[in-house]
């Protein structure tokens, strides 16, 4: 059994200001202004989209990510209806299987106490135990999996233009949202402000003490 962190991987190669400078060449289209395009003029273009709603001009550029979280996350995450999703399967993948190590890794949650971490930890222990040996009796995976809990490792990598990331990490770097969701949002929250100036910088910033963020 292996207990791991959630993560996530950008799978786009974003060079920031290109972004920028392809969002203006689209927007500015609309009023027929490309001739107020200069190497400096699409920060402040893409900010003014934005502060006055024109958001649509953002769908023009989409971004890719990986994340690595718990299936519970997971299912969050694919109730945003606007975007492209690949998941890995619990009805393909056999973990039994030396090729994916015989043992079933785990998303660790968010608990402080050490005796609420040994009660996971034993019921995650369980659940390992009771797949495998499903498996070793013949048990197809599909059939297996109906014992596996949100708790199971998995992989899904997501394509959202960025006008839906910008949905998509208002509403999950809120206050209301999941506590282990918060912390992949701001994850990729975190890395989107490092890699692309202006577009999500409007965006977060409330103090969560229960996720820890």
């Amino acid at each position: 059994m292996k207990i791991i962190d959630p993560h996530i991987e950008m799978m786009t190669h974003v060079w920031g200001q290109g972004v920028l400078k392809f969002i203006e060449q689209c927007g500015r289209v609309c009023y027929k202004s490309e001739d107020k395009m200069d190497p400096h003029s699409a920060e402040q273009f893409v900010r003014k989209l934005i502060n006055s709603g024109h958001e649509s001009v953002l769908e023009h550029y989409h971004i890719t990510v990986k994340i690595v979280c718990d299936r519970g996350v997971s299912h969050e995450i694919v109730r945003h209806r606007i975007g492209a999703y690949s998941q890995e399967s619990t009805r393909y993948c056999n973990y039994g299987s030396e090729k994916m190590g015989g043992e079933l890794t785990f998303i660790s949650p968010l608990l402080e106490r050490w005796e609420d971490k040994k009660f996971w930890e034993s019921t995650m222990q369980v659940a390992e135990e009771d797949y495998l040996g499903l498996i070793s009796n013949g048990v197809s995976p599909q059939i297996a999996r109906s014992v596996l809990p949100n708790s199971l490792k998995t992989e899904i990598v997501v394509t959202y233009n960025l006008r839906q990331w910008r949905h998509f990490l208002k509403q999950r770097t809120s206050r209301a949202a999941h506590p282990q969701m918060r912390e992949i949002a701001y994850m990729i929250l975190e890395k989107f402000k490092q890699e692309i100036p202006v577009v999500f910088d409007d965006i977060g910033g409330e103090a969560d003490d229960e996720a820890g963020l």
